[in-house]
């Protein structure tokens, strides 16, 4: 596949793959939204039907990457040149950044809403979950929306546990080639992925909230921090390098033991 290929497909691919799931999480979030308080499982779901709609969409462009660990996985494995790894990373990171901003475009009403409101407001005094003060940065009430955050700040477990989900999801996408004598699992493929994103988030997303994907969690994070939302709270960038690093060593994990062990 050419350049543009990679590009079109990996940029408008990752956006659409964050705008539904970033839009999910805003409609259960976000006050005055009629999503609101629909709980965990409409995330999980809605975060699977996002990687369905991206991976179909980019499937026949660009391979559907939508992912730096599963370029990097597939690298590795030898699948992907790493001579375009570069330009996959990058349109990633560029689609990412352009579905976290149409999300905002999206619920922009509900976010000055929400962000505005007393109750909401005197409800956050410190990025839910913490129990130290002094080891809690202060996170908005919306960073939820744009990147992932951990229920436990132990930046040890947290690794461990982005690393672990990553690993699941690559080695399984790496896998669907050895189905069907080689051939893979052909259109079906896109949805096994979507539904194992569901079951990643069901049993192993309750530490991090599971970013799994280095660029779902900067590229948002960065429009996050550029958004000009009131009361919008730190974007947590001391927490920012565990859902990038985790997933990179997942996925090179991924692709080292299918070389090592399935190819």
């Amino acid at each position: 596949m050419s350049s543009s290929d990679i590009f079109i497909g990996e940029t408008i691919g990752t956006a659409l793959l964050i705008l539904l799931g970033g839009g999910v999480v805003a409609g259960v979030v976000l006050k005055r939204s009629k999503a609101k308080d629909a709980g965990w499982l409409a995330i999980t779901f809605g975060w699977g039907f996002a990687v369905l709609t991206g991976a179909y969409m980019a499937g026949g462009v660009s391979g559907a990457h939508l992912n730096p660990a599963v370029t990097i996985g597939l690298a590795i494995e030898g699948g992907t040149k790493w001579s375009d790894v570069p330009l996959y990373l990058a349109s990633e990171m560029l689609g990412a950044m352009i579905g976290a901003f149409l999300v905002w475009v999206t619920y922009m009403g509900q976010f000055q809403a929400h962000l505005t409101d007393p109750e909401i407001l005197a409800a956050q005094p410190m990025e839910e979950g913490m129990v130290d003060q002094k080891a809690a940065p202060k996170a908005g009430p919306v960073l939820g929306i744009f990147s992932t955050g951990p229920e436990i700040r132990n930046y040890v477990q947290n690794m461990l546990t982005e690393i672990i989900g990553t690993f699941v999801l690559v080695i399984a996408i790496l896998t669907q080639g050895l189905n069907d004598g080689g051939n893979g699992l052909g259109v079906l493929g896109a949805l096994i992925t979507a539904l194992l994103v569901v079951g990643i988030g069901l049993s192993l997303g309750g530490p991090t909230g599971y970013a799994i994907n280095p660029a779902r969690d900067l590229g948002p994070r960065i429009v996050h921090a550029l958004l000009p939302l009131p009361n919008k709270g730190k974007s947590d960038w001391s927490y920012a390098w565990v859902p990038v690093v985790g997933p990179l060593i997942g996925g090179a994990l991924a692709g080292g033991l299918y070389n090592l062990a399935l190819k």
